[in-house]
């Protein structure tokens, strides 16, 4: 077992908990980079029902498990709420996710459902992903390294 109480257990479900997640997106079709841009573009909305039926099931489970289990089933925890408040930097940050979600239609979920499913030019993106982050911290790095601050806000 880990030092954080997470034993293999954990690791399967989290593995199998991809997995089905990885299946759902390509079978409704959200792996497919030209079905969500038709979906952004307001022509196609049957992706509406699945990501409306994804939610309510998400909604349902976190506000019935809250509720009914004491602890979390796979760590023993107690449920807490992570609190972050809303700064520039979430905004920023949804905002540059919008927009390269908007141009290339695909998310970081759909994203690796597409490889899945032998849509290997969707490593291009993918990567672009993998820069975005890597550069995004450097720049986090770099910017409260200079003000002479341990983290950054938030962390």
């Amino acid at each position: 077992m880990r030092s954080d109480g997470r034993g293999p257990l954990f690791t399967l479900l989290v593995v199998i908990g991809g997995l089905s997640h990885g299946f759902g997106l390509a079978y409704s079709r959200m792996a497919r980079p030209e079905i969500v841009l038709d979906f952004l573009r307001l022509e196609d909305l049957g992706l509406l029902f699945v990501m409306g039926g994804a939610a309510l099931v998400t909604g349902l489970a976190i506000q019935l498990g809250t509720r009914v289990l004491e602890t979390a089933p796979l760590t023993g925890t107690r449920y807490t709420g992570r609190e972050k408040g809303f700064d520039r930097n979430v905004v920023a940050g949804g905002i540059v996710f919008g927009v390269g979600w908007g141009l290339s239609g695909v998310c970081p979920g759909a994203g690796y459902a597409s490889l899945g499913i032998g849509n290997y030019r969707i490593l291009w993106a993918v990567a672009g992903m993998f820069i975005g982050a890597y550069a995004q911290g450097l720049w986090r790095v770099h910017r409260y390294s200079e003000a002479g601050e341990r983290s950054a806000p938030g962390d």
